[in-house]
């Protein structure tokens, strides 16, 4: 399982590089696609809860080190949606078109409505939060219209990512 969590991880890193360097410099951009969180959907559809949190932590990490946002946000956010994921596994069929497209457009609702009750403990990243909401029907439409796209090619990787049935309990 740690092969699996670190090879996730090391998908993550270079999404998040690609995501904050190329992606976010892209003026006619209304937003930029959040691949780490549906990077964090397909490995917790696929490996269940456990797995869910650790990637979605670690990818809130990473996305806490490259943005302006409070240490800790990204983190939280993505943990609990790892975990909700992860609810999922072995229940949902990714394969097509519709359904992994519902999953990120159902995943980027959750993440801003997660960040809308985080903002009420931590009011400080209001500020923050205005800039989400201002972009979220174009994140919205792109993180649909990608995810299929992006789990057909995460589907490359499926040796290294999936776990064993026989060694999770």
């Amino acid at each position: 399982m740690i092969k699996n969590i670190l090879v996730s991880v090391l998908i993550l890193v270079c999404f998040a590089l690609f995501q904050s360097a190329v992606l976010s410099n892209i003026i006619f951009l209304p937003a930029v696609p959040d691949f780490l969180l549906l990077c964090v959907v397909y490995f917790s559809v696929n490996n269940g809860r456990l797995f869910g949190i650790s990637t979605g932590f670690a990818s809130g990490l990473i996305m806490d080190f490259l943005s302006a946002s409070p240490v800790g946000l990204h983190c939280l956010m993505r943990t609990v949606l790892g975990y909700v994921s992860g609810l999922f596994n072995k229940t949902i069929n990714i394969n097509g078109f519709f359904l992994p497209a519902f999953l990120a457009f159902c995943s980027t609702v959750l993440k801003i409505v997660t960040l809308f009750i985080i903002s009420f403990f931590f009011p400080i990243s209001l500020s923050l939060n205005r800039a989400y909401l201002s972009t979220f029907g174009a994140e919205l439409i792109m993180n649909t219209l990608l995810c299929p796209f992006l789990f057909k090619f995460l589907g490359i990787f499926k040796n290294l990512i999936f776990l064993d049935p026989e060694k999770v309990s």
